[in-house]
């Protein structure tokens, strides 16, 4: 698999947000890696990215394996992709990898960020205000965006 190493000019690197962006927008869940002790777990997430696309925030329960494993590692990477389990799929399908670090949102940032994950996923309300649900943000460093299973081409956001 070839990485695009090139710099891209600034018609090039608004296209990329914008697919991005777009992706980001469409799909509601992605899935998130995390690690413990060298053993891999993955686990599906409803998620929610800023328009900026610096942050993701997701929620989830402080009794499960992810939350442990982010407490003790707060690096993580989220997957996100369009395919719908079709040969087009082969040609079509984009995948993109956020990776960054997560902090659990502070009671001052919660309102704000909690509305703004509902608002994408309103039917996750209830979820949310139990009182061991965590609300969770990732820091993204960079984003892999990979299309036709080759191209491969990197995004960092805030740059």
């Amino acid at each position: 698999m070839a990485t695009e190493k090139r710099a891209f000019n600034l018609k090039e690197e608004q296209e990329l947000f914008l697919t991005i962006h777009k992706l980001l927008s469409e799909q509601k869940l992605g899935a998130l890696a995390t690690h413990r002790h060298g053993e891999p777990w993955a686990t599906l997430i409803a998620f929610a990215a800023a328009d900026n696309l610096n942050l993701i925030y997701f929620a989830t329960p402080k009794t499960t394996r992810k939350y442990s494993n982010l407490v003790n590692d707060p690096r993580c990477s989220l997957l996100i992709d369009n395919r719908e389990n079709l040969v087009s799929d082969f040609s079509n399908s984009i995948a993109v990898t956020a990776t960054g670090v997560i902090k659990e949102v502070d009671e001052f940032e919660k309102p704000a960020a909690l509305q703004f994950f509902l608002n994408k996923h309103p039917y996750l309300q209830t979820f949310t205000q139990s009182p061991t649900c965590a609300l969770i943000c990732l820091q993204v460093n960079r984003y892999n965006l990979v299309r036709r299973f080759q191209e491969v081409m990197e995004y960092y956001p805030g740059r």
